[in-house]
């Protein structure tokens, strides 16, 4: 078992590396769309469509692994100390991509305030309208709910624990006849627990991949475009930040450079 389960820990390991190169390419690709055609909207959506269609493949993968090993994602060896850090129930919190929405609108919107009073319009993220400041403020307040309510889920689970603590006094204890007995209840406990863990990977992933999808919907291709790279930039550069600081060889050479 154990066996079974350090080689499942290894192939996630290499699906997460391989999955990170794959990032690099994808920034790439929209790194040149985006300065090449940024109003062909036909190709833009092309290129939207191929990336959150590469994240939810990565996030079948993940709920396929997690059925077995559901206690790994939560505490990745295959994550920096840095990305642990900043981890949400295996990933990135979802309104961390709506905050981002708020930062680059802001941020563009300031370095372009002479041309945009003057009249010049450039379509990006730093002019979205107020419809779509609408949208993304009610997705901000529904995905904030979501949130705190697999978060209580969570919370509810580390509570329960608190029921596998007398039935590992008795598995210790060897001079108890029933002791396989209470090994095997204990066992039951931690599947049980294995199981609610996978379960709320799941649903953190689903609520990422949701986020995400809203937001694509709310925005043009364009803007789309910009949050995603934006969004790749700061996962791809926290990561090349984390491997420096834990001396982790590795994908050095396939993270992006910044002049794009």
């Amino acid at each position: 078992m154990m066996e079974s389960s350090s080689l499942q820990v290894d192939q996630f390991r290499e699906c997460y590396q391989n999955w990170m190169i794959e990032q690099q390419q994808l920034l790439e690709e929209l790194l040149r769309l985006h300065n090449q055609n940024p109003n062909d909207e036909k190709e833009l959506g092309c290129i939207i469509q191929k990336l959150v269609k590469h994240f939810q493949e990565y996030t079948n993968r993940r709920a396929q692994f997690a059925v077995d090993e559901a206690l790994s994602f939560f505490a990745p060896t295959w994550f920096t100390s840095i990305e642990n850090a900043y981890l949400w129930f295996g990933g990135c919190r979802p309104s961390l991509l709506i905050q981002l929405v708020y930062s680059l609108c802001s941020a563009q919107l300031e370095s372009q305030l002479s041309e945009y009073l003057q009249g010049v319009r450039r379509g990006n993220i730093g002019e979205l309208s107020a419809d779509q400041l609408s949208l993304v403020s009610e997705l901000q307040s529904r995905t904030i709910l979501e949130e705190e309510r697999i978060s209580e889920n969570m919370a509810r689970l580390q509570e329960n624990i608190a029921d596998y603590f007398p039935l590992a006094r008795l598995a210790n204890n060897s001079d108890d006849p029933d002791t396989d007995s209470h090994i095997g209840q204990v066992e039951q406990v931690l599947d049980s627990h294995s199981e609610d863990l996978a379960s709320i990977l799941v649903d953190s992933d689903k609520l990422r991949m949701n986020t995400l999808k809203e937001l694509i919907g709310i925005f043009t291709p364009l803007q789309a475009v910009e949050l995603l790279i934006a969004g790749k930039k700061i996962h791809l550069s926290m990561h090349q930040r984390g491997q420096e600081r834990n001396h982790i060889p590795g994908m050095e050479e396939h993270l992006y450079n910044e002049e794009g």
